[in-house]
């Protein structure tokens, strides 16, 4: 069973703060990004709120709903932008169970692989942002235990869905249905390499035999100078070293300009990045022979999907297979 994963929830105003502290709930636009942080944060995993460089609380998250008739519906108003006009309201939802009460700067070193990320994001424009289980293990032991009563939001009635995704970009009808975007994909192969067995399989197929699958987490979009790695794989606990293995991940046929990325990427990253591994769709012969010289694994997902067909996310999960190049 995969362990539980720990995640900053970026908020855009204090006002939507407020609402998220008052009621124990995070919610994300009707958007590709919304839906992204929807599918990627699972029930069990442990989410802080983020906003003006402080981290807020610890919570739990205890269910996860998608309301069908969102315009209006409590407690956050929409979200407005003056240069394209839209306004984003927020049918994805997290309900949160209080754990610890504090409110912390990301000035702290126990926030380090955090700050980076927003750092060299330039901000907040990322709805969200995965920490390792170290950062999990320090804000475990911040501020003190939750011991107050939170209050209840009161809603009309209303009737939930099922995020779906399909292969057709004509097939959208957001937000119930997304074009299949390669952060989705991103999202479920992190989550199929948290399970031990199903990573074990996939070092041995990237190359890296005798590497305890046990000893490493899958973390989602590290940021480096140059861009973000898809997926790190790294010592869960380091000892001595922190081994990494930098993940990209491609939705169609791989191309040399991939290669060039992950290359950059794990030069980086520096001595501990002891490989990297580029997973896609396809690859050609002269793809297979560049990156057996730049030591970059290889890696072919398939996920035989009709076109025609919308798909849940649990169901892409189940689908996805991985195979030797």
């Amino acid at each position: 069973m995969a362990k539980p994963n720990y995640f900053l929830v970026s908020v855009s105003t204090r006002q939507h703060l407020d609402l998220c502290l008052r009621y124990a709930l995070a919610g994300f636009t009707n958007s590709i990004a919304g839906v992204w942080t929807f599918v990627e944060i699972r029930e069990g995993d442990f989410v802080s709120f983020l906003y003006g460089a402080r981290a807020f609380n610890l919570y739990q998250v205890v269910a996860k709903e998608a309301i069908r008739r969102f315009v209006g519906m409590p407690p956050w108003p929409p979200v407005s932008f003056r240069q394209s006009g839209r306004s984003y309201h927020f049918p994805f939802r997290l309900h949160l169970r209080p754990v610890r009460k504090f409110c912390e700067s990301l000035v702290r070193r126990e926030f380090a692989y955090v700050a980076e990320n927003l750092l060299l994001r330039a901000g907040y424009r990322k709805t969200h942002f995965q920490a390792d289980q170290t950062t999990l293990q320090n804000v475990s032991q911040m501020g003190e235990l939750w011991n107050d009563v939170g209050k209840r939001l009161v809603m009309r009635p209303y009737c939930t869905f099922e995020p779906q995704f399909t292969l057709a970009g004509t097939h959208e009808d957001i937000p119930f249905v997304f074009h299949l975007h390669e952060t989705i994909l991103q999202a479920a192969i992190r989550q199929y390499l948290s399970g031990v067995a199903n990573l074990t399989r996939f070092l041995s197929m990237a190359g890296f035999n005798g590497l305890s699958a046990s000893a490493l987490e899958a973390l989602g979009e590290k940021a480096l100078s140059q861009g973000h790695v898809d997926i790190l794989l790294k010592d869960r606990v380091p000892i001595a070293q922190a081994r990494k293995i930098a993940v990209e991940v491609k939705l169609g046929t791989a191309q040399p300009s991939h290669l060039k990325q992950l290359r950059g990427y794990m030069e980086e990253l520096g001595d501990e990045c002891i490989g990297g591994v580029l997973i896609a769709k396809e690859f050609s012969k002269t793809i297979v022979r560049q990156a057996a010289g730049l030591k970059i694994g290889l890696v072919r997902y398939g996920l035989n999907l009709d076109n025609s067909r919308h798909y849940t996310f649990d169901e892409i999960l189940s689908k996805l297979q991985f195979y030797s190049v």
